[in-house]
């Protein structure tokens, strides 16, 4: 018996795992016809998830918690059983933008304090003379994009909405805005920053890896209700993204991987400028300044959600003051991602899954192994660029450490 899957995705290297799941067989596999319709926002996929036009979704990871907090506008319960990878994310600022920050200095490389320093120099010059302050892109207000370029831009001295603006685009038009010099710079997901290199816009700044190694991006979305009348095929659909999560990861699959990417029907984007993030080198940068922590789709329990991640995300709502904070608040965040079913799923196939929900943010300075399900894991690095930690255990004292 064949059990069809409606699931909406935005054409984004991070929707790799769906995408293979789907061409590749692992899906057909376990039983799943799945059905992958592209969007071009992420209000789109939301209204759709919550409406029940999608079973499931590739979704912005803070994206659940925002709709279990009443931050959206339909009354959904979501929850995120499955990470879809790690990183893969980008800053990229124009041309007009980094002559600036090259007069002014300039900065090395990719590296996330070194890139800050020089916006900021930037970004003071124009105080000074009374320029127009810089406009910066995201693609939701409740994405890892708006947040970790918040805490970029604020951990290097750049108070966000007042030394900065930020405005919401979709990831399809970022490249284009800067091209037509809407805007100044864009953090977004992958092929996007590369798209706009390739058509001279500009340049990839500094990345998500960068800002914070290892860090969350994406997750796979399914309403609550769904996921409780149809557990046996949730189960299923994860031990298929599973199986294409790995596939994902090996760097033998990435030609075939960016082919597929490349259709019309998913990224519409050449291999060729899809290829180095997978790779894990930066489009149009030296080799020198390769990042191979890029993007991982599985490697690293890449595709475990942690509690740690989904509190992360929630200290940054608060932070900036699109939620109040509390402790009901805090466990509705802490809820809205379930390591209990992806680990009973995955212990029942033999994959080795942490024994943890949560885990300190920002203390891993290297790969360590880690103790497992049934065997040893590999964690880390996972360090913020400007040395903090997050300790969920800690929430209350970390927020009040933050200043906007």
């Amino acid at each position: 018996m064949i059990t069809e899957l409606s699931a909406g995705f935005l054409p984004l290297t991070d929707s790799a795992i769906l995408i293979a799941a789907k061409e590749l067989g692992f899906a057909e596999a376990e039983g799943i016809a799945l059905n992958l319709v592209r969007e071009t926002s992420w209000a789109n996929v939301r209204d759709k998830l919550a409406v029940g036009q999608f079973e499931i979704s590739h979704a912005l990871a803070p994206m659940p918690i925002a709709a279990n907090l009443g931050l959206t506008p339909f009354e959904t319960r979501l929850i995120a059983p499955m990470a879809l990878g790690l990183g893969g994310n980008a800053i990229t600022g124009s041309n007009a933008l980094l002559a600036e920050m090259e007069t002014l200095g300039g900065f090395k490389g990719l590296e996330a304090g070194d890139a800050g320093r020089a916006l900021a120099r930037v970004v003071a010059a124009r105080k000074a003379s009374g320029g127009k302050a810089l406009q910066f892109g995201v693609v939701h207000p409740f994405s890892g994009h708006n947040f970790e370029l918040r805490y970029w831009l604020s951990a290097s001295g750049i108070i966000p909405d007042e030394d900065v603006e930020i405005v919401i685009l979709p990831p399809s038009l970022m490249a284009d805005a800067l091209a037509a010099g809407q805007i100044d710079g864009y953090c977004v997901g992958e092929p996007w920053n590369s798209v706009g290199v390739a058509k001279g816009a500009g340049r990839i700044i500094t990345t998500k890896s960068a800002i914070w190694a290892s860090s969350p991006e994406k997750v796979l979305a399914v309403r609550q209700d769904w996921a409780a009348q149809n557990a046996e095929t949730l189960h299923a659909l994860l031990r298929a993204l599973y199986r294409s999560a790995e596939w994902c990861g090996q760097q033998a699959n990435h030609s075939e991987l960016a082919s597929l990417l490349s259709a019309p029907a998913y990224l519409g984007q050449s291999a060729d400028v899809i290829l180095p993030a997978l790779d894990g080198s930066i489009f149009g940068a030296p080799a020198s300044n390769e990042g191979r922590d890029f993007f991982q789709p599985h490697a690293r329990a890449a595709t475990f959600p942690w509690q740690s991640h989904a509190m992360w995300f929630y200290s940054q709502m608060v932070r900036w003051r699109y939620v109040e904070h509390s402790a009901a608040n805090a466990e509705t965040a802490r809820q809205s991602y379930r390591p209990d079913i992806y680990r009973s799923v995955m212990t029942s196939i033999g994959v080795p899954v942490p024994s943890a929900n949560s885990k300190v943010e920002g203390a891993l300075k290297e790969t360590i192994a880690v103790g497992a399900s049934s065997q040893f894991l590999y964690l880390g690095p996972d360090g913020f660029f400007d040395g903090e930690i997050f300790d969920p255990d800690q929430l209350d004292a970390y927020i009040a450490s933050q200043h906007a």
